[in-house]
């Protein structure tokens, strides 16, 4: 008799379309880790408040993902999921608020994300509290550090822990953080944390803006990373989404060939993305691969795969075929 797993109910029932490109991509992704790749994954969206990190965490704990690019929205979030879940309140009937409605949640004090309210004082500002002693500490001491290296800091100084509300083996950046894996987080001023450090430089509480390291830093850091990984093993990009969390990263290997004009940088060797964004030449979450060719990013024998889904739906099979395909 078959074994009940869910790799065996994909491989049996999802045969054509966006439902075989899961299979193909799953399959291929692997057979590249297995025979030693290394794999970037990008997170857009609104993933870690999806609680992706269910699924994540062991991807990351089994070695299947060596690399995280995500918008500063999912490193945060996936924290605040952390300290505050039991306080999250979620929202079944989401597409038919009224205004009034959203309203009265802004006076409640609930950020809505789809279907589910982030609450600010349990969440945003219990993990303010302790991330702000980090930022001034290490601007006091003239010292610097990337967005997730002070996130970081708390869980290894379990600054949180005492107001962790799951099972920290579920929370992805925790994870990342037992295994001492990079995180690239472009644009992190744009997410809540950085709004509140921006707010701490404008009150002067924090003397020198760049004590939370910079997005060009953030693209030479990633540049060491790639040129020193891709010369050992063949990197992959697993995209969730499009918008920043994947062009930044995905244009480190044009930037290496074509700007400092080390000709002999690898292109990645894989490529997958998921995304519900509608097919658009020219976007950075619409474009096919193929089209990546052009900018040297990818190549002709690239092994390339889109599939047009709901990626909370198809990354937790994707990772869970991966992880029961050993």
């Amino acid at each position: 008799m078959e074994s009940a797993t869910i790799s065996s109910f994909i491989k049996k029932h999802f045969r054509h379309f966006n439902a075989a490109v899961v299979v193909d991509a799953a399959e291929a992704y692997k057979n590249f880790v297995s025979s030693g790749g290394q794999m970037m994954m990008t997170l857009a969206g609104a993933m870690s408040t999806a609680e992706i990190g269910l699924s994540l965490a062991e991807m990351i704990r089994q070695n299947k993902v060596h690399a995280i690019c995500c918008t500063g929205a999912n490193l945060e979030e996936d924290i605040f999921n952390l300290v505050a879940h039991d306080h999250y309140v979620r929202i079944p009937n989401y597409r038919s608020l009224t205004g009034k409605e959203e309203n009265e949640l802004l006076e409640r004090h609930l950020n809505r994300v789809t279907d589910t309210c982030i609450p600010e004082e349990e969440a945003m500002r219990r993990v303010e509290g302790a991330i702000l002693k980090e930022w001034t500490a290490a601007d006091e001491s003239g010292e610097s550090f990337f967005p997730h290296e002070f996130i970081y800091h708390l869980i290894e100084q379990k600054k949180l822990e005492e107001f962790y509300q799951i099972d920290a083996k579920d929370s992805w950046v925790v994870a990342c953080c037992e295994k001492k894996l990079p995180i690239f987080v472009p644009g992190w001023e744009d997410s809540t944390l950085g709004n509140i450090y921006a707010s701490h430089c404008l009150k002067n509480t924090i003397r020198n803006v760049h004590t939370v390291r910079s997005g060009i830093e953030q693209m030479i850091s990633l540049a060491d990373w790639y040129r020193k990984i891709s010369q050992q093993s063949p990197v992959g990009f697993f995209q969730i989404g499009g918008g920043i969390a994947g062009d930044f990263p995905i244009c480190v290997v044009p930037m290496l060939k074509q700007d400092m004009d080390w000709q002999d940088t690898e292109v990645w060797k894989y490529f997958c993305q998921i995304s519900d964004s509608t097919t658009s030449y020219g976007s950075y979450s619409g474009a096919v691969p193929n089209e990546k060719i052009t900018w040297g990013k990818l190549d002709v024998g690239t092994p390339k795969f889109i599939i047009e889904s709901d990626a909370s739906i198809v990354a937790p099979l994707i990772f869970t075929y991966v992880l029961e395909n050993e």
